[in-house]
């Protein structure tokens, strides 16, 4: 049963040897110095936490599904996620054509600094060592960002990360999450000249321009050279796809002295099921296996070599962590884009009204507004495969109850499929393949 490979989500190994050689310089370390009276032993135990939540990243979800701990077997072995995403902005200013916006309605929406400060405080509570402050949107959207992550970081999280697009990283966003003490920023940059960059990263709103981004990671990187600092580190990927596959050096000249870490990623998702190949082709296939199903998951790499799935691994997501929405509904997964099978919540907003703002996204589509018409005419609401209590939890008793066990316990005992989200899951990591 062994994973194709692909980039940790949290990621590289260098990025996180660098943090544990450097946490001199880790901001919750720098606050906490300040009442300690022994900087030795504590320079140690953010060390050994650290050290701690990067061995158990993959040891943790890899010890419970071969040990099968089951329901609370599993919460006495795991005292907490090792990362809470929490969505601090659900609103994007771009129209990525592969980008799951187009088809699940998701509100233009960001969340209130009061319910972070709740989120964070939990985590807080229960030793969570990473937030990431993303998930559906582009967090620089929020104002307030800045402000969250030096909430999170005086607070002693060790690790704050975010994904961002950098449309919007000017001067003094730039200068505010560095004196904020973000720990790492991951740039979503797909193609290595102008045309591919603006075909894959349209402006949603307006026109996003390649010279414009470029020049704002460039600024970035000069920005922290001047403050002489060393967080946050700098990371960007490029998904490879068939337009990007070909500008792989190119992408990899433009960032290697602005950018810490370059990273080329191979697209995590798989393809459609056996109906969506050609006829031929899938003919061909249905013989090699001799099956009639057109339901059996595949994918292509970048050689164009065919796989099949032979069968579903267990994820390790419900083992490693939990997704929080801008309006507090919590999910077990960054494939439930439209929580469709939430484990939780820690608002009642999410379930007195979250919903109208859900269906105002339709009307906005069907009304041909800006920003709506035509990047999202086929959006849908999201379906409701799950119906935890109404009512306001924490992240502790969230990771602890019962929706996301029978989640874990279903992934353990290999009854992946009864998990509608699950089911349907589009990434690949999930499959074990078979090379045709």
């Amino acid at each position: 049963m062994k994973r194709i490979s692909a980039v940790q989500a949290l990621g590289s190994g260098d990025y996180h040897d660098f943090a544990y050689d450097n946490m001199l310089s880790n901001k919750a370390y720098r606050v906490a110095i300040s009442e300690s009276s022994n900087a030795e032993k504590l320079l140690n135990s953010f060390k050994d936490r650290y050290k701690s939540y990067r061995l158990a990243w993959k040891g943790q979800p890899d010890h419970a599904i071969s040990s099968k701990l089951l329901g609370d077997k599993f919460i006495d072995f795991a005292q907490s996620p090792m990362c809470v995403d929490i969505e601090v902005a659900a609103i994007c200013d771009l129209a990525c054509p592969f980008c799951y916006r187009q088809s699940i309605a998701t509100p233009d929406k960001v969340m209130s600094l009061d319910l972070f400060h709740t989120i964070i405080d939990q985590c807080v509570d229960i030793g969570v060592p990473s937030v990431k402050l993303n998930w559906r949107g582009e967090p620089l959207l929020n104002p307030k960002l800045p402000e969250m992550i030096k909430y999170a970081k005086n607070k002693g999280i060790l690790e704050v990360i975010i994904n961002t697009n950098a449309t919007t990283l000017d001067k003094k966003t730039s200068l505010a999450i560095i004196d904020a003490g973000l720990d790492l920023m991951i740039y979503s940059f797909d193609g290595g000249s102008k045309e591919t960059y603006e075909k894959m990263r349209p402006g949603r709103f307006e026109n996003n321009y390649f010279e414009n981004v470029y020049e704002n990671i460039r600024l970035f990187s000069e920005l922290r050279d001047e403050k002489n600092a060393i967080f946050p580190r700098t990371k960007i990927q490029m998904i490879l796809t068939d337009d990007t596959q070909k500008e792989k050096n190119d992408f990899i000249d433009l960032f290697n002295d602005c950018v810490d870490y370059v990273s080329v990623k191979a697209f995590t998702e798989r393809g459609n099921n056996l109906s969506g190949l050609e006829e031929e082709i899938r003919n061909k296939v249905k013989s090699v296996l001799n099956t009639s199903s057109d339901s059996i998951p595949y994918w292509r790499d970048m050689e164009g070599s065919l796989y099949i799935s032979s069968n579903r691994l267990p994820c390790e997501q419900p083992f490693q962590r939990l997704m929080v929405t801008y309006d507090g509904r919590v999910s077990m997964c960054c494939y439930d884009w439209g929580v469709e099978n939430p484990v939780g919540y820690v608002d009642e907003a999410a379930y007195i009204d979250g919903e109208h703002e859900y269906e105002r996204v339709i009307e906005l589509v069907n009304d041909g507004k800006r920003g709506y018409s035509g990047f999202m005419d086929g959006v849908r609401l999201p379906n409701n495969y799950s119906n935890p209590e109404k009512k306001v939890g924490t992240i502790k008793n969230i990771w602890e109850g019962r929706d996301i066990q029978k989640v874990r316990d279903n992934h353990i005992l290999n009854k992946i499929e009864s998990i509608e989200v699950c089911k349907k899951c589009p990434f690949k990591e999930t499959y074990n393949w078979k090379k045709l």
